[in-house]
């Protein structure tokens, strides 16, 4: 078993107030899980080093810097070999516009969520990008109307 699968009630507790708010000081986190500075800065010290907490982040307003435009995308590959897969996978990796992307199971190769400031620039990048690599065979979009719901915070509980 995975240091990761081991969390205790205290662990699971500070996730859940970093995933809330990682802007709180040690302070801050320690009262509202219920223990002293010490030990949960040393917690957290923890979670960052097994890999637990991969990173601290501002989570910024995506229209309020420009890009009010979302869509997915589905992709399907001409070639889906692990070759064109790991060319492609680092493709992916150099494009700012893909904020996330997922390999997956069935008649597309990958599902990714794309950001822009508008249908014009989601064009460009269609155009210039995905279908401009031959490594793609088709691309299917879906465009987003509204965005109902948005979180980074995993749903932790305590076992």
């Amino acid at each position: 078993m995975s240091e990761k699968n081991l969390l205790d009630p205290s662990d699971i507790r500070v996730l859940q107030i970093m995933q809330r708010d990682a802007s709180l000081s040690i302070a801050e986190i320690a009262r509202e899980a219920g223990m002293s500075q010490t030990p949960c800065w040393r917690r957290i010290k923890k979670l960052k080093e097994t890999g637990v907490i991969r990173q601290v982040v501002a989570v910024v307003d995506r229209e309020a810097v420009g890009l009010g435009f979302v869509a997915y995308a589905f992709v399907k590959l001409a070639v889906p070999s692990r070759e064109n897969m790991e060319t492609f996978d680092k493709l992916l990796q150099r494009w700012p516009e893909v904020v996330i992307c997922e390999r997956i199971t069935g008649a597309v190769d990958y599902l990714i969520k794309v950001v822009a400031s508008d249908i014009k620039a989601y064009d460009d990048f269609l155009r210039l990008k995905l279908l401009d690599n031959t490594l793609v065979s088709d691309v299917q979009s879906r465009i987003v109307v509204n965005t109902v719901k948005h979180t980074v915070a995993l749903p932790i509980r305590e076992t």
